[in-house]
């Protein structure tokens, strides 16, 4: 895990950047399909879905509790989110439309003031955060027409000795 810098232009541009997004969505839809029949069952998509952690505490709240059967019909739902034909089993496409929807929901979250986050490795933030540290112009910092790529230096996004 890392902390990183980003706002929802970040993963928008992500998401819009097809051969960036896509080869993201197909490499991890490739290490999830462990049976390489090109569709993930739903003990295949289990772990990714778990990754969503769903259960830990909110915000310093109370814990939230469920049970094992709720558990599952989580986790179920989540699958059947995904499962769009409801056959079962997830392909491709249908992975790569959910995941689009989901960051895209992230960046409308995240709005278009830069946050600190912690982000896993690997993960399709970390990718959209190192997406953007590569195509982003440090000439450019100090221009007052990229007020965000600035506040984004100044934070510690990029360091420069």
């Amino acid at each position: 895990m890392s902390v990183e810098i980003l706002d929802g232009a970040t993963l928008r541009e992500f998401v819009e950047d097809e051969g960036a997004f896509n080869g993201s969505v197909e490499d991890r839809f490739a290490s999830l399909d462990t049976d390489r029949d090109g569709r993930l069952s739903y003990a295949e998509m289990a772990r990714e879905l778990m990754s969503l952690r769903v259960r830990e505490t909110h915000f310093g709240m109370d814990e939230v509790k469920l049970s094992a059967d709720e558990l599952v019909q989580l986790y179920r739902g989540l699958f059947a989110r995904f499962d769009h034909d409801g056959n079962g089993t997830i392909d491709l496409e249908e992975y790569r439309s959910e995941m689009r929807e989901m960051m895209l929901a992230v960046a409308n979250g995240l709005g278009f003031l830069p946050v600190q986050m912690v982000v896993e490795e690997g993960s399709f933030l970390k990718k959209a955060v190192e997406r953007e540290s590569t195509n982003l112009d440090l000439s450019n910092c100090y221009d007052d027409s990229n007020v965000t790529s600035f506040l984004r230096f100044c934070t510690g996004y990029h360091i420069m000795r």
